[in-house]
């Protein structure tokens, strides 16, 4: 009776379909596709794919078990899973890039493009395109369309294009040694994508203003200068700002300097002029308890003529007392 009721039951044709993420750089955004006619890729497998910008070969880094909705109608399916034929084509692909690379270089310094930097030359998996990535100083926005037909008579049977990217992309993909010491850049060894820093996360945090202190070798305020923001932001919003006076257990003072993850504050006291360190809980804001002060002695102002049973004096009672 049980294996007949399961038989009956209809089956879903729409079943949801294999989304994979997939990178097309070794730290570059994640793309996601429909490989439900390759159900046995697995992360670190490589797959061929039709992008925008031509047919690509990428690595799966992961499988969706619940995939989100695409943004546009449907996921792009993948082609197929790449060959070790593929892989070998790609290689070869990546050593003409280098190629590439240096043939332009050598072309915009014969045409005397100065202040441009080639970073960085990729082809299409198909070798249909070839993208020239480049930088230049300042904002300034250089015509290199000489460059680009010089590029073009060299290299026919690939569409040629120059794309400018930004300083932090050039940091990205050059490497090298971090301004804080480490062996690599935050942005070469995990950071896909860039978000927008400001200088109030480092005056949040109480970080020098100095450009030694907050600029990163990219010439652009530091990626890791948004690591600890929000838990600054945070732990602020509990503690007295600067100049603000407070009461401790020693006695009265104006709060110099604030630690915002130990959830202290710097207190200058006015007995004796000396600094001391004082825990969130171990002080209260003077002018609020001054507040409190001044209404407990205030006069009763609810009953009037006397007759006053909240254990306020009425004023006029107090003050013929006085008198």
């Amino acid at each position: 009776m049980n294996s007949m009721t399961e038989a009956s039951q209809p089956v879903d044709s729409k079943a949801a379909p294999l989304v994979v993420g997939i990178r097309f750089q070794k730290i570059g955004k994640l793309y996601h596709f429909d490989a439900s006619k390759e159900p046995e890729l697995k992360p670190g497998d490589y797959a061929i794919v039709e992008t925008s910008r031509g047919v690509q070969i990428g690595q799966v880094v992961q499988r969706l078990a619940e995939p989100p909705a695409p943004e546009h109608g449907s996921w792009k399916a993948i082609e197929r899973k790449a060959s070790a034929g593929d892989l070998e084509t790609y290689k070869g692909w990546q050593k003409k890039e280098v190629e590439a690379m240096i043939e332009c270089r050598a072309a915009a310094s014969k045409l005397k493009y100065d202040g441009v930097k080639i970073v960085k030359a990729e082809y299409s998996f198909d070798g249909k395109s070839l993208t020239l990535l480049y930088n230049t100083e300042g904002d300034q926005e250089v015509d290199l369309e000489n460059l680009r037909k010089e590029m073009q008579r060299m290299y026919t049977k690939s569409k040629v294009e120059l794309r400018r990217i930004g300083p932090r992309d050039v940091a990205k993909i050059l490497g090298g040694l971090g301004a804080c010491g480490l062996e690599s850049r935050c942005c070469s060894t995990f950071l896909t994508e860039f978000s927008p820093i400001s200088i109030k996360m480092a005056k949040a945090q109480g970080i020098s203003l100095d450009p030694a202190e907050i600029t990163g070798m990219c010439g652009r305020l530091r990626c890791c200068l948004i690591y600890e923001y929000e838990q600054y932001v945070e732990a602020r919003k509990t503690l007295p700002k600067r100049g603000k006076d407070v009461v401790t257990p020693l006695g009265r003072g104006k709060v110099q300097d604030i630690v915002p993850l130990k959830q202290s504050v710097i207190v200058y006291l006015q007995s004796d002029g000396k600094r001391a360190e004082f825990l969130k809980h171990e002080i209260e804001p003077w002018d609020e308890l001054e507040a409190l002060r001044r209404k407990a002695e205030a006069p009763c102002d609810r009953h009037e003529n006397g007759g006053c049973d909240c254990g306020k004096a009425n004023y006029s009672d107090k003050v013929k007392t006085d008198d």
